[in-house]
């Protein structure tokens, strides 16, 4: 059981829904958060800060935010910069980590920086996109591949591009969500993913979830909405093969400056199992389909404490003492 003060913790807005991509996803993540933390006495309301001015926050005399926000101005370090300059604790990683591990081009120069395996893959700005850059990142990265847009999140813009013919399409559906377009080698094998909790040294990971979709085909659909995909926690896979996934997703996590939580997507190559991280999840989902609730659920915490364990734990860049 938790030995989190509750009273302590003041009157804590949830923000949830925002204007993103994501929007709908958010606001089932958030109705989730707020029912779990009213359910242990927290003082919780929502607050969406499409439809509000987060100076509101400060107004109305809130401690602390737990942000249920998905996708832009909500897991990119926009709305974690207002929350620095109005001095609200916030829940999640900080302006810098946030603001890089959406970017998943930044992401990944960070970890090949690191030593971080990453799959191999190209960016194509709004100048690069010309006819004959587009048909040659086949020829560089093999096919199939992958094409998604460098900033956006919940399978949006994303396609599995089988032939030369196909790139074309799949470049300018990327390019609707995200002017950088992310094409990326396809590792065929097992879909994994990782959630950790904490910060810094005391950053650990919690149980891989191993995801079996339909046809391999884990889109928005089957993120959400569908019961046919199935995750498996226990994930099946060798001991020593779900350490290494933990290790790298720890490491990953570290790199990049998170805290409080996250949650890092791999692929284990069929052909070596060799494991390749994909991106970081700085405002992972708490919806009914979620993974890092079902991964927390597999070591005894629940969905309530985890809501509280992360609001817990929310806090700022700056110290009281450093900002003016």
């Amino acid at each position: 059981m938790s030995t989190v003060d509750v009273k302590a913790l003041g009157k804590v807005a949830v923000l949830m829904g925002g204007d993103s991509a994501e929007r709908p996803v958010s606001l089932m993540s958030g109705e989730g958060v707020l029912k779990a933390l009213r359910a242990q006495g927290v003082d919780a309301h929502p607050f969406d800060p499409s439809e509000r001015e987060l100076g509101e926050l400060k107004r109305e005399g809130f401690a602390r935010c737990f942000i249920a926000l998905h996708g832009r101005h909500g897991e990119d370090g926009t709305v974690q910069g207002a929350l620095e300059l109005l001095g609200i604790p916030y829940t999640g990683s900080g302006v810098m980590a946030s603001s890089v591990a959406m970017d998943k081009v930044m992401t990944k120069r960070v970890w090949l920086a690191e030593g971080l395996p990453t799959p191999r893959w190209r960016r194509l700005s709004t100048e690069e996109r010309t006819r004959e850059a587009v048909r040659e990142v086949p020829d560089a990265l093999g096919l199939p591949l992958i094409v998604k847009p460098a900033r956006e999140g919940s399978s949006f813009g994303v396609t599995k591009v089988q032939g030369y013919s196909g790139m074309e399409e799949a470049v300018t559906l990327a390019a609707q969500y995200d002017p950088d377009v992310l094409c990326e080698e396809f590792i065929d094998g097992d879909e994994v993913t990782c959630p950790v909790l904490g910060e810094g040294e005391a950053s650990a990971a919690l149980p891989v979830i191993r995801i079996q979709a339909p046809d391999g085909n884990y889109d928005f659909e089957h993120k959400y909405y569908s019961d046919d995909t199935r995750y498996l926690c226990p994930c099946g896979l060798p001991e020593a093969e779900e350490r290494e996934i933990q290790r790298l997703a720890v490491a990953a996590y570290r790199a990049l400056g998170c805290r409080g939580w996250g949650r890092a997507d791999l692929m284990i190559r069929a052909s070596d199992r060799k494991p390749f991280l994909l991106e970081m999840n700085t405002a992972p989902g708490m919806t009914g389909h979620s993974l890092v609730p079902q991964s927390a659920r597999a070591v005894g915490i629940s969905y309530e404490e985890l809501c509280l364990r992360l609001l817990a734990a929310a806090s700022l860049d700056s110290t009281p003492a450093t900002r003016t």
